[in-house]
């Protein structure tokens, strides 16, 4: 039973006409509840209950949260396992999407760090350095790793900075502590089923802290995906807001630095910052150990192996008559009996987004690559040859934080550990290199883009489906039929933090264009008179991004207005799809509650963007390296 976080599916086959196949149920799953992509609103996912979308149980208004739901779903499908039988073994793999971005989390959990972050970035990591230390999570005498210059002293930031880079961390630690209070309770009821002991449970990361909320945080982080600078000024205003439903927040790079103490660096990059993260295993029937701490060098790709040992099964050489690649980790199992055991991963390579390193025998060699959209380093080049990147390396056996280059040490050893990373990049088909994705080759899909869509109400199109009327010429025009007092959505795309909704309240047709949540443009007709219409809009853009907009009714433009700013590049980065006859998960407008169902006739909505699309390759090749 798989439970939460997903993105394991190409965004392509995210859509109700898509096959199945690497959905959870397609891989293996029985069971499923949770979201495809890489993040959700924690206050109005988009969410998948096997196979088919549904809705959230409860709405944003009634005190809806996801990381509470996947708990009571996670309890319920072990529950459904135990009343059939009280011996058949389950494996649940439980994903939530906390602590990603949104950073939202109910109000009582947030306050409970109140001031707690005060004294700043700086303070706090020379804290936790020295209680990790205490605690023995750290090697004696690991060194706690230098903040770049190009990471603010605390002490240098105006206190109206202090304020609201605190409550940022006060909201993502409140959003910790409140998922880890949920899982807590599936843990509990393992107990209250009998079936903690022997169960064995591994709790992990997946990364390091992540920068993407820049050098300011964000109160929308669909901003920065968008390629638009956050800034301090989109925040201040609404401090007292973040974490609450009307935000979509992230914190500032300077936590994210504290958050990976002792080490450099964070998510997205190779050095320990970015690769090196908490793995706890709890199984009291297997191991005697408790509460200890062991130091072999372990990678992701030995904890399967490791627990098929633990469960004296084989992996198999076929499945369903289909030959398996071999099985690169290898078993650690011998470590929760024997801390001093001498088996460990010898050698492993790393490789993101340019990025680079390789551990071998004590040793770790990394090379940073700048990425585009991603230019924390002041001056540094991302189209710059990967031949120029300068190679660090550490003796991590001794030295745990990288603290310590000894790359002009030791010029024949890191030369060495080069030349090795290379065999193991070639060997496991990480060559050739390239900084970002490759975003010039189409992806392949089950449907083709269109220059005239028809729809028909009821139902939900994820965005790589649906209908791309951003930069171009475009007409929508619905045919329907209107009561006395019917109102609601005739189409909508996107939610509170980014999108477009064309709609009828009090006996008007309007639409509306969100801005990433920071402008709002509204044209709007006069009253409408009742019985069976074709209503809609057309949209001409003009120049950088602005258009205009006029309002159909029966032929007629009935109404005009300039929509001086639109949305670049995504108006969410996953989930608040394209909508037919309501608009799901947050609304568009804050004139209107989701889902602000149509009460009238809608027969079919048809889009023609058969115009050419204006584009700015620069801005959007921006925008979409900053989602990667």
């Amino acid at each position: 039973m798989a439970i939460g976080k997903w993105h394991l599916a190409p965004r392509e086959e995210s859509d109700l006409a898509a096959s199945r196949k690497r959905w959870p149920l397609g891989r293996g799953f029985e069971r499923y509840y949770g979201f495809l992509g890489a993040e959700t609103n924690q206050y109005a996912p988009d969410l998948v209950h096997d196979n088919h979308f549904v809705e959230p149980p409860k709405s944003e208004a009634d005190g809806y949260h996801l990381t509470e739901d996947l708990a009571d779903r996670a309890i319920e499908f072990l529950n459904d396992l135990r009343n059939v039988t009280t011996d058949k073994p389950f494996f649940m793999y439980l994903a939530p999407g906390a602590c990603h971005a949104p950073h939202q989390a109910p109000r009582e959990f947030i306050d409970r760090y109140a001031g707690r972050f005060d004294k700043g970035w700086d303070s706090w990591r020379a804290e936790t350095h020295q209680r990790q230390l205490d605690l023995g999570i750290l090697p004696p005498g690991t060194q706690l790793t230098d903040r770049p210059e190009w990471i603010q002293e605390w002490a240098s930031l105006p206190e109206v900075e202090r304020r609201a880079y605190a409550r940022m961390m006060e909201v993502y630690a409140g959003f910790l502590t409140h998922t880890d209070f949920h899982v807590g309770r599936v843990i509990d009821h393992l107990d209250t089923l009998g079936d903690l002991d022997n169960t064995i449970v591994v709790v992990l990361s997946d990364n390091g802290a992540s920068p993407e909320g820049g050098r300011h945080g964000a109160f929308n982080s669909v901003a920065w995906y968008n390629g638009v600078p956050l800034t301090l000024e989109a925040v201040l205003p609404k401090v007292d807001l973040l974490g609450s439903q009307q935000s979509h927040g992230h914190y500032p790079y300077g936590w994210a630095h504290a958050g990976n103490t002792p080490f450099q660096r964070w998510k997205r990059e190779c050095h320990e910052g970015g690769v090196a993260d908490p793995l706890i295993v709890h199984w009291p029937a297997g191991t005697e150990a408790r509460g200890e701490v062991r130091s072999q060098y372990l990678h992701a790709v030995d904890i399967m192996p490791t627990l098929l040992d633990a469960l004296g099964v084989a992996m198999p050489s076929t499945i369903d008559g289909v030959s398996q690649v071999p099985i690169e980790g290898m078993s650690l199992l011998e470590s929760f009996t024997d801390p001093a055991t001498d088996r460990q991963r010898v050698t492993q390579y790393y490789e993101l987004l340019g990025c680079r390193a390789l551990y071998h025998d004590g040793w770790k060699a990394v090379a940073y690559h700048p990425m585009r959209g991603q230019l924390y380093v002041p001056g540094l080049d991302p189209d710059a040859p990967f031949a120029d990147d300068r190679w660090e390396l550490y003796r991590v056996a001794d030295d745990f934080s990288e603290s310590n280059d000894l790359a002009d040490v030791e010029p024949a050893r890191t030369r060495e550990m080069i030349e090795r990373w290379w065999a193991e990049a070639g060997r496991h088909g990480a060559l050739p290199l390239h900084s970002s994705r490759p975003v010039l080759v189409e992806r392949p899909a089950h449907y083709e883009p269109r220059s005239r869509y028809v729809y028909r109400p009821g139902s939900a199109v994820a965005s790589p489906a649906a209908v791309d009327v951003r930069h171009r010429p475009s007409v929508t025009i619905a045919d329907v039929e209107i009561a006395a007092n019917d109102e609601g959505v005739l189409l909508a795309h996107g939610g509170r933090f980014g999108g477009y909704s064309l709609y009828v309240k009090d006996g008007c047709l309007h639409y509306v264009h969100n801005v990433l949540g920071q402008q709002r443009h509204r044209v709007s007709s006069p009253t409408l008179p009742l019985g069976p219409h074709r209503l809609g809009y057309t949209y001409t853009p003009t120049q950088n991004y602005a258009g205009t907009v006029d309002l159909i009714v029966d032929g007629d433009m009935v109404a005009s207005g300039d929509i001086p700013q639109t949305t670049i590049y995504a108006y969410h980065l996953f989930g608040e799809y394209l909508c037919i006859g309501f608009d799901d998960g947050t609304p568009v407008d804050d004139t209107y509650v989701s889902p602000f169902h149509f009460t009238g006739l809608i027969r079919t909505i048809v889009v023609d963007v058969s115009g050419e699309k204006h584009r700015d390759v620069q801005v959007e090749l921006e925008a979409f390296f900053a989602t990667q």
